[in-house]
């Protein structure tokens, strides 16, 4: 019981510890869907992220919540993971699942997991991340495929 106490403890004291060097990040999203990205945070290690981003000729809205801490001990990196929703709209022609001359209405759950840089020279943010989403409604299921890098102008 020592030992889970420790570790939780070691768990809490990371994640709290200030990880923002930034305020708010505005930029792009490329990988699986392409898109655009605005990160804010709200206390010095959590920040909410807005994505909108567009695949099989249709459009999906995501909102994350995330915890973010240092990353190897060194100043600009950061790591983060979190959770959150969307809601995407496709036409069936285009997605590879559908196929079948119907519009598709999504709507369902997000994890993230990533890593990100801030150039201190110049106010810049890179990172990298995998978004796993599984679908409530619509077309339903998993997709494992959300890997992305996004690059983000910070202030």
């Amino acid at each position: 019981m020592k030992k889970l106490l420790l570790i939780v403890s070691l768990f809490c004291v990371c994640t709290l510890a200030k990880a923002q060097d930034y305020g708010t990040g505005i930029g792009i999203r490329g990988g699986s869907a392409n898109g655009l990205t605005i990160k804010h945070f709200i206390r010095n290690n959590v920040a909410l992220e807005g994505i909108i981003s567009s695949r099989w000729q249709g459009v999906n809205l995501t909102g994350l919540y995330e915890i973010h801490a240092r990353a190897f001990n060194e100043p600009g990196f950061n790591w983060y993971y979190g959770f959150g929703a969307h809601l995407g709209f496709w036409d069936g022609d285009h997605a590879h699942w559908g196929d079948d001359g119907k519009d598709y209405t999504i709507l369902g759950l997000d994890g993230i997991l990533g890593l990100e840089y801030n150039i201190r020279e110049i106010p810049i943010n890179l990172s990298v991340d995998w978004k796993p989403a599984f679908n409530l409604v619509g077309y339903s299921g998993v997709w494992g495929d959300g890997f992305a890098l996004s690059v983000r102008y910070v202030f």
